[in-house]
């Protein structure tokens, strides 16, 4: 086990290496403020067990599009992260469960996923190494047996069926302290876990059958002004305007005229920044479903007269979440184009930043050779590329030089911390409910 300090935000090699923008600027040069007020936020809002944060850099904005409670993607992490995963996940579990020993994990029920369930693995290789007893529990019925899995990095899992008795749940003779969620319950809520004496993190509260994305950035709206404040800048820079209407059905097109009203509405308000910063781009929206995750449901539009124009296929595809669900309500979110591109080919890509507890332990960036700037990246045909160690430093070199291109992630890492810390306050506001 690692005996030095567990840092902050690892020193991580970003594709970005444009003159620094003033956002990032503000950023590197508050550091001290910044790291203090964290620490103070997460002391009375303690962090999630686990998150992944997608983000947006347009250079003239760096925001958050997406905060993810049950990050699937550990694998895509740079072996280097090794050592920083394995630690905070031993902080984590000593913060949510001091007692536990063993551990169960509980994955997606979509078992012909092998790139998902490389994340499994990995996810219980760190559990393991973090010096806990650990095994994979399935919630699908047809799981009626252990049943081991080959995957293509020559490591294999096995999946057990799990039982309940009384109001513990167990596999086999292995009766776990602790349950880990890597299941986001777009499903719904298992009965299997309800009212179960054990840990579950993330509770079960915050599966998407509860959560939605419109609540989430509300918190984050808050958290942004405040963080602005501190190190004195528009929160717009940081914060990526958002509406929502009532309910919908894209299928009956019931609800259509409020959502092409609020469209319009949130385009104008993104014009009015733009106009105001000198942006000569053209403002655009990404609709997507208020639940939910897999980038299903989400749709791009510069002109709220295009909501009109859908076709029945693009109306099914808007209608349709994961696991069969539907789409009821949205969200739209203001569109933040991405700058960076990844290598020979200038590849489409945008940084996700992983934390476990309130610790950043890495991030990739996930491209896609087809899609362009404005486009949804998180879609069939996405590639992975992990985030390598700039060399062996805890904090990031102050230097507001070009040549200081590795510390470009330290502002993607305390962007992903505040969408970390407005997801502890939304699990702050449901547990006083």
């Amino acid at each position: 086990m690692i005996s030095t300090p567990l840092p902050t935000v690892p020193h991580l090699i970003t594709a970005n290496c444009h003159p620094i923008e003033e956002i990032e600027r503000h950023i590197l040069g508050h550091q001290d403020e910044i790291e203090i007020w964290l620490r103070q936020q997460f002391v009375h809002y303690p962090a999630p067990f686990y998150a992944s944060v997608d983000l947006r850099n347009a250079g003239f904005k760096l925001a958050p599009v997406d905060t993810n409670l049950f990050p699937a993607g550990f694998n895509n992490l740079n072996p280097a992260s090794r050592p920083l995963c394995i630690q905070a996940f031993q902080v984590a579990l000593e913060r949510f469960c001091p007692e536990a020993k063993g551990i169960l994990i509980i994955p997606e029920n979509h078992t012909r996923n092998l790139h998902y369930l490389e994340n499994i693995a990995t996810i219980q290789e760190y559990i393991s190494l973090a010096g806990y007893r650990s095994a994979l529990g399935s919630l699908r019925e047809d799981i009626t047996e252990p049943t081991e899995i080959e995957l293509p990095s020559g490591r294999s899992i096995t999946l057990h069926p799990v039982e309940r008795k009384d109001d513990r749940i167990s596999i086999g003779d292995f009766t776990p302290c602790a349950i880990i969620l890597n299941n986001d319950l777009s499903g719904g809520r298992p009965k299997l876990l309800e009212g179960i004496r054990q840990t579950v993190v993330p509770p079960l509260d915050l599966g998407w059958s509860n959560r939605f994305k419109s609540d989430h950035f509300q918190i984050y709206d808050e958290v942004a002004r405040e963080f602005a404040e501190l190190i004195e800048i528009d929160d717009w820079l940081i914060n990526p305007l958002f509406t929502n209407c009532g309910s919908i059905d894209f299928m009956k097109r019931e609800g259509e005229e409020c959502l092409v009203r609020n469209t319009e509405q949130l385009l104008q308000r993104i014009q009015s920044k733009y106009d105001e910063y000198g942006i000569t781009d053209r403002p655009y929206v990404v609709i997507k479903a208020d639940q939910g995750t897999y980038g299903m449901g989400i749709m791009v539009v510069s002109d709220a007269e295009e909501l009109r124009r859908l076709n029945r296929k693009q109306r099914s595809r808007m209608s349709s979440t994961k696991e069969g669900g539907d789409t009821s309500e949205v969200i739209l979110q203001e569109g933040v184009p991405t700058r960076e591109t990844w290598g020979e080919e200038a590849l489409t890509c945008e940084p996700v930043v992983y934390m476990v507890d309130h610790y950043v332990v890495g991030g990739f960036y996930r491209m896609h050779p087809k899609k362009n700037a404005k486009d949804n990246l998180n879609s069939p045909g996405m590639t992975f590329e992990p985030l390598a160690f700039a060399e062996a430093c805890n904090t990031p070199d102050k230097r507001l030089d070009e040549d200081a291109c590795p510390n470009r992630f330290y502002a993607y890492g305390v962007i992903g911390r505040l969408a970390l810390l407005a997801a502890a306050r939304e699990i702050a506001d449901a547990a006083a409910e």
